[in-house]
């Protein structure tokens, strides 16, 4: 590790200079920087290539207003999915319920409003609370019986299923009240003068990227102030001009039709708080150290078992998050929602940078990952690729990620 370290400050350029002032020097420089960076941006330009890719073949399909406010609603449980379950797998564990959980709380919200006539917030948070207790016992399984997390979710997989049988006893069971179907469905309200464009999603947009921006110059600076490695000085501006052109397109595209989905609010809210819970918290550097080397974790103090029970109990939370987001956006409750969840969701924490033992990723990379298959999947149906295809396609992507993660692990430890 420390040869890697030297090897990267030695390859910066001075304070001040880009490198060389010819462009086989510039070349070389961002070469060599997003060689020591792939871990970071590899499937970022994946993501990339991919959807200009499939710009080109839907003939400007992808990239309509309507087709990306519909990219973001058909995507936004699995994202959220994939939040909790990056941290799950950081930790070293897995988790297979998540997907029967989400059903078993969608069922639970229809039988609350539907057929008890609860108030949908009063509803909201007994789904929350009970996705929470449904992920403290799996956590206490798993931490403190010391049973395996494979064996614990998959009995919770097989148990959240049949219990959603049992809710709705096999039957479709709606709709939901308006309030609720927001979550799943609704948009930021229109305010402002007519300016063709949604007004609150220009704004946001602005903030965001100011934001980005800043958050992207400080930690640049903090790398530099403890003489850590930090990115080139022109591979860190192309960087930036990458997430403003992409962050101002998506705005200009929501704005241009409904403006931006209430849930992507809610995601970009779980994005900031669980990023800088993983980069800057106690608890997140915790989960780390679980994850990459246990006995050392517990020799330096940490409760690893704690750790492991609030991971699981956040996983809950966040399913039951996402089974309340499918259930609004389809307004109904249904015994076969939710099927194959959880596969996507750790296929999305693999393709966003995770490691098979535990220890890598980040929550940005969660939703990389997400994105990556929500495009392959839109980018397909909008092609008319058979669902037999899109499964052999979405298997090869994740095979190749896992595959490059095996890779660069080799290569980095020769």
């Amino acid at each position: 590790m420390s040869t890697d370290v030297t090897d990267k400050v030695s390859a910066a350029p001075p304070p001040g200079k880009g490198g060389s002032g010819d462009g086989a020097g510039l070349a070389q420089l961002v070469l060599g920087g997003l060689r020591r960076n792939m871990r970071q941006y590899g499937m970022l330009i994946a993501l990339g290539l991919i959807v200009v890719l499939f710009q080109i073949w839907t003939g400007g399909d992808l990239l309509l207003p309507r087709n990306v406010s519909n990219l973001v609603l058909q995507n936004s449980y699995i994202l959220i999915l994939a939040i909790g379950m990056m941290l799950v797998i950081i930790a070293g564990h897995i988790d297979l319920s998540v997907g029967s959980l989400t059903a078993f709380v969608g069922a639970f919200a229809a039988v609350l409003t539907v057929s008890h006539g609860v108030a949908w917030p009063v509803a909201l948070l007994l789904c929350l609370l009970m996705g929470a207790v449904a992920g403290a016992v799996q956590g206490v399984l798993i931490a403190y019986f010391g049973i395996p997390s494979f064996i614990v979710t998959l009995a919770g997989m097989l148990l959240f299923r049949g219990l959603t049988e049992i809710l709705l006893k096999g039957q479709t069971l709606g709709p939901f009240p308006n309030g609720l179907q927001k979550l799943g469905n609704g948009f930021l309200p229109a305010v402002g003068p007519n300016t063709n464009y949604h007004n609150i999603t220009l704004l946001l947009g602005i903030v965001l990227i100011a934001a980005v921006v800043w958050q992207e110059v400080r930690d640049r600076r903090r790398q530099a102030e403890f003489s850590l490695d930090v990115v080139p000085r022109n591979l860190f501006l192309l960087k930036l001009v990458a997430i403003v052109a992409a962050i101002l397109a998506l705005t200009m595209l929501l704005a241009s039709y409904n403006g931006a989905p209430i849930i992507l609010i809610v995601l970009g809210v779980l994005v900031v708080g669980y990023g800088y819970v993983m980069r800057n918290a106690v608890f997140g550097r915790h989960i780390y150290a679980i994850g990459g080397n246990l006995p050392a974790a517990k020799l330096s103090g940490v409760k690893d078992k704690k750790v492991t029970f609030y991971v699981f109990l956040n996983m809950g939370v966040l399913a039951a998050l996402a089974g309340l987001v499918v259930a609004a956006r389809l307004n109904a409750a249904s015994p076969k929602a939710g099927l194959n969840f959880e596969l996507e969701a750790i296929a999305s924490s693999f393709i966003g940078g995770a490691s098979m033992s535990g220890g890598v990723g980040t929550v940005l990379g969660a939703i990389i990952g997400g994105l990556v298959l929500g495009v392959l999947n839109n980018g397909m149906n909008l092609l008319g690729v058979g669902t037999d295809w899109q499964q052999v396609i979405k298997g090869l992507a994740l095979l190749a990620a896992v595959g490059f993660d095996v890779w660069n692990k080799r290569k980095s430890g020769s």
